[in-house]
């Protein structure tokens, strides 16, 4: 990543490479089910995610105020995974339970 990308680029870079690095893991065989990998994956980005939003400790400061508290943060953590995974194109399989079979 480099500091004149774009914020939407700075985004694509961190998500191609992290999708780069669970490839590597679920390759190198040492993973016993990708799953795992993953699991592991989104347990570091939640970390990185929460510690990235922390309050600056100034109680009016608005660039803080959305997520100024741990419920707060959990709630846009929240919205924030679930508009990611409705977009994902792996939301839905056709494997899925609720798919109609003719």
């Amino acid at each position: 990543m480099n500091e004149n990308d774009s914020p939407e680029e700075s985004y694509n870079n961190a998500a191609r490479r992290l999708i780069d690095l669970a490839n590597r893991l679920a390759e190198d065989g040492d993973a016993v089910d990708t799953g795992d990998v993953a699991d592991g994956l989104l347990a570091g980005a939640v970390h990185f995610w929460l510690y990235s939003r922390q309050p600056c400790g100034d109680v009016r400061c608005e660039e803080c105020s959305p997520f100024s508290d741990a419920e707060s943060r959990l709630a846009m953590l929240h919205e924030l995974v679930d508009e990611l995974a409705r977009d994902s194109e792996y939301f839905h399989a056709s494997t899925d339970t609720t798919v109609g079979h003719a």
